[in-house]
């Protein structure tokens, strides 16, 4: 899977998730789009997976349609998030187009 990892992202989760190609939204330089330009550029662009902890995109962006599937932290604090990445990764193998998970940490 192709996937895109929003600003707030911490970089270390791309070590658990070996076999998919992952990317920052800052080497795109998306990293200052809008949540709705983001989505639509990751689309474009061929993404599969949008992992973020912005929890607030479910309800500002209309998800339906989309073909991105997005995967949300509760929290984007390495020290925590580590601890849970193989739930992490585990949410983004699940991840079907156009689905929406809350991970929980």
């Amino acid at each position: 899977m192709l996937i895109l990892f929003d600003h707030v992202t911490p970089a270390g989760i791309a070590r658990f998730l070996p076999g998919h190609s992952v990317t920052k939204a800052k080497d795109r330089g998306w990293d200052t789009l809008s949540n709705g330009d983001l989505l639509a550029a990751a689309e474009r662009a061929g993404f599969d997976v949008l992992l973020t902890a912005d929890k607030n995109m479910r309800y500002q962006q209309n998800l339906a349609g989309r073909r991105i599937a997005i995967v949300v932290l509760s929290t984007p604090q390495w020290p925590i998030v580590r601890l849970h990445a193989e739930r992490i990764a585990a949410a983004v193998n699940a991840a079907t187009p156009g689905s929406f998970t809350e991970v929980h940490l």
